[in-house]
């Protein structure tokens, strides 16, 4: 089974409003294995960059004045992604959104929800109330995220590769596909998520006082249906 994580870099927030991408990077896994291919794009949005954008990303006009527009970079970019492989992104439908739109401005097919992995949804699954961007999933997980000074398309898919397979959880690539005992697709990821083994209840000492409390509580509820359950067994 092919992957592909990867990551776009943008003018803006909406490509409905015009804005454009302008980087992408991505990276080849086979098996949860990466293979060393990666792709590594700039491109001209052939409009202007915010100052936010050249802040966060370090793109100017002026460094992006001669690279190609999407439409010339298109053919290499899916040729590298193929026909069958997945798509892996973190908040994938902002990436999505901006690919699909751009691919059907030149004519190119779109790629369909099925296909598409988000990884932001994996780890809200797996760390439910906690922080789950990048930067927080690197520490998390030891991933060194230290050259992350600049957002930039190959590094973050690089980053991502690395977290996705931890997310996975944290195993050898092989043992965790002779477990699937099958290529894995993402309904198959999240069930592996619900199967990993959790920590323990924590136990908290409850006074008498607080037991009296609860139980007047209880004698004051109306028909609990816990209680009807009961009734039946």
């Amino acid at each position: 089974m092919r992957e592909i994580v990867f990551d776009t870099e943008t003018t803006g927030l909406d490509p409905l409003t015009g804005d454009k991408i302008v980087e992408i990077g991505a990276v080849e896994l086979s098996n949860h294995i990466p293979t060393g291919r990666t792709y590594h794009q700039y491109i001209n949005p052939l409009r202007s960059i915010s100052e936010e954008v050249v802040k966060v990303h370090g793109l100017t006009e002026e460094f992006l004045s001669d690279k190609p527009i999407f439409e010339e970079i298109c053919d290499d970019f899916m040729s590298f992604i193929g026909s069958d492989a997945y798509l892996v992104a973190h908040n994938a439908p902002f990436d999505m959104k901006f690919l699909n739109y751009q691919l059907k401005e030149v004519g190119r097919p779109t790629f369909d929800e099925n296909r598409v992995i988000d990884t932001l949804i994996i780890a809200r699954k797996r760390f439910p109330g906690s922080r789950v961007n990048l930067d927080d999933l690197c520490r998390r997980f030891g991933v060194d995220n230290t050259q992350r000074t600049k957002h930039g398309a190959l590094l973050d898919a690089e980053l991502l590769a690395e977290v996705y397979l931890e997310l996975l959880g944290g195993q050898e690539p092989a043992l965790l596909q002779s477990q699937l005992n099958q290529p894995a697709d993402f309904e198959q990821v999240l069930e592996k998520i619900k199967t990993n083994k959790r920590r323990e209840p924590r136990i908290f000492s409850i006074s008498e006082e607080e037991i009296k409390n609860h139980d007047f509580y209880v004698s004051k509820l109306k028909n609990p249906f816990w209680l009807e359950e009961q009734g039946e067994k």
